[in-house]
């Protein structure tokens, strides 16, 4: 399936209605910690007054400081970058697939940029971590729409069933082709007896990763685990698409600017259409974006959430789109950004490279 084919799947998918962005940020305040302060960098653009009074400034592993929001963790840092830095009523948005974070408490698990842990491993590598097992009920499928269902198991062997929200869903499931040439990021339904199902679209054969992002209530943080998943039938393999900086998906145009780095960068994405910039973006899962980023070859993972968040008095809605964001190390990725807009989710991918230092 190429690219452009995810609008279609996401939409009909996810099935989702969207809230009002004061009730997304309503819901969402103080639970999205941010990963915008590497010792590279301090972000001082995010160190206003006003900033650290609405939406804190972006530390590594920063605790915030107020009792109302003690639960809510950053497990942004690399095991290279253990600073502390200070918070204030909530923090921005990171992403999931972490191995090594504070435990947070409380109805929404923490936010943090999980791009490099403590183990060494990046996310979505492993199959079972920390005692969670990502347990496929098959991992061969026949071309088409398939019944995919999974269960996440716990450390005793029986399913989870209690999980904390991350950005409005209990779990988030990525699927991409191990070439990185089709992407599809959904949210299954989960069963009383924790069996999560939904209907995937996957009409090519070939070789894909299924990643999901949970946050076990037990466990108290974020973790991604990963599994393979064979399409089967006649497979050509594909090259990984190449090295872009802008993209074009339903008449936008999407440009990204900025560097993979290990210790950390800021990315911006903005979004065209028809020519003209994108300044009415809407909320999607609580941020105007959602950035995965797949490392080809391992299919290291790391998804981050933007800076700022729909109606916090800061964040403009578009056209651009800022993500500090750190790799795992050196190599060629692949970026996918959903946004919404006009009612539809859609996304932009595009290739990069991150060098060595």
């Amino acid at each position: 399936m190429t690219i452009n084919s995810h609008t279609a799947h996401n939409t009909n998918a996810l099935g989702t209605t969207p809230e009002s962005a004061a009730a997304q940020h309503t819901s969402h305040l103080g639970s999205h910690g941010e990963h915008a302060a590497h010792s590279a960098h301090g972000h001082a653009e995010h160190r206003t007054q006003v900033q650290r009074e609405s939406h804190a400034g972006h530390g590594d592993r920063a605790h915030a400081a107020q009792p109302a929001h003690a639960d809510h963790v950053d497990h942004a840092a690399h095991s290279s970058h253990g600073n502390l830095a200070p918070t204030g009523a909530h923090s921005g948005h990171g992403g999931h697939g972490t191995d090594a974070v504070a435990a947070p408490q409380g109805n929404h698990a923490a936010h943090g940029d999980h791009g490099a842990h403590a183990a060494g491993l990046p996310g979505g590598l492993r199959i079972t971590q920390d005692g969670y097992t990502l347990d496929l009920e098959t991992t061969v499928a026949r071309p088409g729409v398939i019944d995919f269902r999974f269960r996440i198991l716990g450390p005793d062997g029986s399913a989870v069933t209690e999980f904390d929200p991350i950005h409005d869903r209990e779990l988030h499931l990525i699927v991409a082709r191990r070439e990185l040439t089709g992407f599809w990021h959904v949210h299954p339904r989960r069963e009383t007896d924790g069996t999560w199902t939904i209907q995937l679209e996957l009409p090519e054969a070939g070789a894909y990763r299924v990643f999901t992002d949970i946050a076990p209530r037990a466990l108290g943080r974020t973790i991604t685990l990963g599994a393979d998943l064979a399409i089967a039938g006649h497979y050509a393999p594909q090259q990984v698409p190449a090295v872009n900086r802008s993209t074009e998906v339903d008449g936008y145009t999407v440009t990204v600017d900025g560097e993979l780095r290990a210790e950390g960068d800021l990315l911006t994405l903005t979004v065209h259409k028809d020519g003209a910039p994108v300044t009415d973006l809407q909320p999607y899962l609580a941020a105007f974006g959602h950035l995965v980023i797949l490392r080809a070859g391992d299919l290291a993972y790391v998804h981050v959430h933007p800076n700022g968040e729909p109606n916090d008095g800061i964040t403009p809605s578009g056209p651009e789109i800022s993500f500090h964001t750190a790799v795992p190390g050196p190599g060629t990725y692949r970026l996918f950004l959903d946004f919404k807009h006009d009612d539809t989710v859609r996304t932009a991918a595009f290739t990069l490279t991150a060098q060595h230092h």
